[in-house]
């Protein structure tokens, strides 16, 4: 089962790197389709999320925001898996 990834972010963000690095180091054990949405381009997420960047959104429910450390972005998206 393919699970849905939304990641919330904006350019020259080094923690959004980070979590689009570590998504592509999980795809293997946890397949997901990864979706980026750039902050920037919408006054409303900007605000909302500018803070706390990166967000992941997984299954459509925010899961996870700065810091994105492995261990819990892979338990996030094991239990995604199982829906």
């Amino acid at each position: 089962m393919t699970v849905e990834v939304e990641l919330y972010g904006k350019p020259d963000c080094g923690l959004c790197d980070k979590a689009r690095a570590l998504l592509a180091a999980l795809a293997g054990r946890y397949p997901h389709r990864l979706t980026e949405i750039d902050i920037t381009a919408d006054e409303g997420l900007f605000r909302r999320y500018w803070d706390i960047i990166p967000v992941i959104r997984i299954g459509g429910r925010v899961t996870l925001q700065a810091p994105i450390e492995a261990e819990p972005l892979a338990a996030a998206l094991a239990e995604a898996g199982k829906s």
